[in-house]
């Protein structure tokens, strides 16, 4: 199993998704787990230790997904039944692969991303196709982009993931908020600032629901990321956007515990993490019309259109609403209740068993590698 991407700098839903699915494991009987990193020294972690046994490359990061990307060497998942690849660093092996892909933005908007990532990306996409077993997809929407990137739908197996229900309290929401300064309520956005979080439009929503009214703060926490939004985020109210940065994992809870509103008007995403852990949080939710976000909401958001500013505003004014937000913290509560890691990993798990012991690069009827093991390892080398 591929564990790289919780030493990049910005992990994300991705780091997140690995961290979660380990921990789940951890507990399995039956289970032989092994991480793949890459060589990193003495290099800290950026989002946890996954708590596994590490099978780590002589290659850093770079030149070990340059050299998956364009060799397929080193090869991985000696001695193991499958290879599981989290990300798009998708290893060589003679092993059965499973794919989990996240999105392919990459796909739809090219310009919100490097041209050396959407190099990478593509390649990934080409040897997904030719390669993998299985392929593991968050959503629905996400399996109809793997379909119409020629990804037989047969292969594809939409996984939702899950949520872990909080455990933060009133005084250490209590503290938060005196820590930053925010004395009125407000509305968070959480994620990578980045072009396709679409934060211009919701700041220009924010100004119009002020214009209305509304006494809100917006609440911008995560990595900064990239794009030109960074430079005009604040607008012309400055003194009601508090853009606090990437926060602990405590403050983060906080954060999200302390909301009035949670608005995640992205343009695009495989699934959108920050909807459900939201939710978990009993926080109303406002977000994309027409997205994953909406399957990850199911029903219990308020749905707006993503490039309109004024249906933001409309849908923030309606979730800030004294007899709507009750409700509408019900309901999310309700929903998140439905989402679960251990379903998350208990179904990955399915598809794993159901190629391990088969052959590379195809679908297999086997549902077990080694006779009498009863479960799985996922490894790679």
């Amino acid at each position: 199993m591929t564990v790289e991407q919780c030493w990049q700098p910005v992990p994300g839903g991705s780091g997140t998704y690995i961290r979660e699915l380990c921990r789940e494991y951890a507990g399995l009987p039956d289970l032989t787990v092994t991480g793949l990193t890459a060589w990193h020294g003495r290099s800290a972690l950026t989002d946890g230790d996954p708590g596994l046994p590490l099978r780590r490359s002589a290659l850093p990061r770079r030149a070990l997904y340059e050299s998956w990307s364009r060799t397929r060497l080193p090869r991985a998942g000696r001695g193991q039944d499958v290879v599981h690849a989290t990300t798009w660093a998708v290893p060589g092996s003679s092993r059965p692969v499973v794919v989990t892909v996240h999105d392919l933005a990459f796909v739809h908007d090219p310009g919100h991303f490097t041209p050396r990532g959407v190099r990478f990306f593509t390649r990934a996409l080409e040897i997904t196709r030719a390669e993998a077993a299985a392929v593991i997809v968050p959503s629905v929407a996400t399996r109809t982009d793997c379909a119409a990137a020629g990804i037989a739908e047969e292969r594809v197996h939409v996984v939702p993931h899950g949520v872990r229900p909080p455990t933060t309290t009133p005084a250490e929401v209590a503290s938060f908020r005196e820590r930053f300064g925010l004395r009125r309520p407000y509305v968070l956005w959480a994620g990578t600032r980045e072009p396709r979080k679409n934060l211009p439009t919701l700041v220009a929503a924010f100004s119009r629901v002020l214009a209305a009214g509304a006494d809100l703060d917006l609440v911008l926490v995560g990595p900064e990321g990239w794009g030109p939004e960074r430079d005009r985020l604040a607008g012309s109210q400055a003194d009601r956007v508090h853009v606090l940065g990437r926060l602990s994992a405590a403050d983060l809870d906080a954060a999200y515990a302390g909301a009035h509103v949670f608005c995640y008007p992205s343009l695009r995403e495989g699934y959108g993490l920050p909807v459900s852990e939201a939710m978990a949080h009993g926080v109303p939710v406002v977000t994309s019309r027409g997205t994953a976000t909406e399957e990850v909401a199911g029903g219990a958001g308020v749905l707006v259109d993503p490039q309109d500013d004024a249906d933001v505003a409309r849908g923030l004014l309606e979730a800030d609403d004294p007899v709507r937000n009750p409700a509408l913290r019900r309901a999310s509560a309700d929903r998140a209740a439905e989402l679960s890691w251990a379903v998350t990993a208990r179904r990955t798990l399915e598809v794993l068993r159901s190629v391990a012991g088969g052959p590379s690069g195809g679908a297999s009827g086997r549902s077990s590698g080694r006779p009498g093991a009863g479960g799985t390892g996922e490894t790679q080398t």
